[in-house]
């Protein structure tokens, strides 16, 4: 296992880059702990794979370095990072029985054969081929393939890490939810660090520690689930990050007060006067409909998605999501909507803003 450290590091698939947007990877330093579980979560095209190759190997940066411990291996070739990697569609050996192909990695390495048996056990009662073990790779469908190819980059206990490019795509729903949660269990059990690329939230947010959201090859944000949803550091992440995604406003900010078409908000805690592109963000969650109190708002629709129902709805000419919990009557009279100060953030650039005590 391994702490990855990316130092400065940036990709271009141009020769000769001038600028920034030459960049699918814009510069960047982090540092990813040891033994931690990572998401790497954005739209398509934003540099997630691009990145992850860059981890594993199969592609040199442009610049700067990546660090496994204090070992630099920004030019090592794959095989010398000691990693399993899971890629999108099923890498299998199809005249291998599911057995050999668990094993291969293990009998690769001259492991003892009893050791590779109970391991092989192990991993196939984990991804549910304990009955298939005797059977050719050939003749099995796409998303036991890829439970296959699950289980062949999760056999080996030794790696540094274990990176996953959107292995659940040719599996099923269920089976999927499934996956998630052994993945998970694997990981309390072994702690490796391990690295998972996907676009889809439900499941960065279930399998990891810490999701990595990614947007134009940038990272705007790393923190735990919770983080990501109730301080978003940039509005990508709070538009991405929830559903619906975060209502965002056009707004002049004074002190602690937000003004959106002339109509004022109240803050809770003061941010100066920001300038550019300035925008408040509230998530549908946080904002409550009511007969009485409250500033107007006119109600589009109610889409009832069960656990709760989905209010669209104008506010001074601007489109927002209003979440009311189950079981909530929304009414013709319900014309008023609040905010809730302490949930409120404020954007400018982009970028969240921290404010202070009012």
């Amino acid at each position: 296992m391994a702490r990855i450290t990316l130092e400065n590091l940036a990709h271009s698939y141009l020769p000769n880059p001038e600028s920034e947007d030459d960049y699918a990877l814009k510069e960047m330093t982090h540092v990813w702990e040891d033994g931690q579980a990572y998401a790497l979560l954005g739209a398509s095209g934003c540099g997630k794979t691009t990145l992850l190759n860059i981890i594993s190997g199969l592609l040199i940066p442009s610049q700067g370095r990546i660090l496994f411990g204090e070992r630099d291996v920004t030019d090592a070739p794959t095989t010398e990072r000691n990693i399993a990697q899971v890629f999108q569609f099923p890498v299998v050996y199809d005249t291998m029985s599911v057995r050999e192909n668990l094993a291969f990695p293990l009998k690769n390495r001259g492991s003892d054969p009893a050791y590779i048996a109970r391991r092989v056990e192990e991993i196939a009662r984990m991804i549910g081929l304990e009955d298939e073990l005797r059977r050719k790779a050939r003749g099995l469908t796409a998303d036991a393939k890829q439970k296959i190819s699950l289980g062949r980059g999760m056999v080996r206990e030794d790696v540094n890490a274990i990176l996953f490019d959107e292995p659940l795509t040719v599996i099923d729903p269920h089976m999927k939810w499934a996956l998630r949660t052994q993945l998970k269990s694997l990981h309390r059990q072994f702690g490796h660090t391990m690295i998972y690329v996907t676009h889809d939230q439900t499941e960065a947010l279930t399998f990891a520690d810490k999701v990595v959201v990614m947007h134009d090859g940038r990272v705007v944000q790393i923190g735990t689930p919770e983080e990501l949803f109730e301080t978003p550091a940039h509005t990508f992440v709070g538009y991405f990050i929830g559903s619906p995604g975060m209502n965002l406003l056009p707004a002049n900010i004074e002190g602690n007060r937000a003004y959106v078409n002339g109509t004022e908000i109240d803050l809770g805690r003061g941010y100066g006067k920001p300038q550019g592109k300035v925008e408040i963000g509230v998530r549908p969650e946080y904002l409550k409909l009511s007969s009485k109190a409250g500033l107007p708002v006119n109600i589009r629709r109610v889409e009832d998605v069960g656990r709760h129902k989905i209010v669209r709805a104008e506010f001074f000419g601007h489109d927002i999501n209003i979440v009311a919990p189950e079981g909530t009557e929304v009414g013709a009279d319900m014309t008023k909507v609040t905010f809730d100060p302490a949930r409120i953030n404020v954007y400018a650039d982009d970028w969240r803003i921290a404010g202070e005590a009012a």
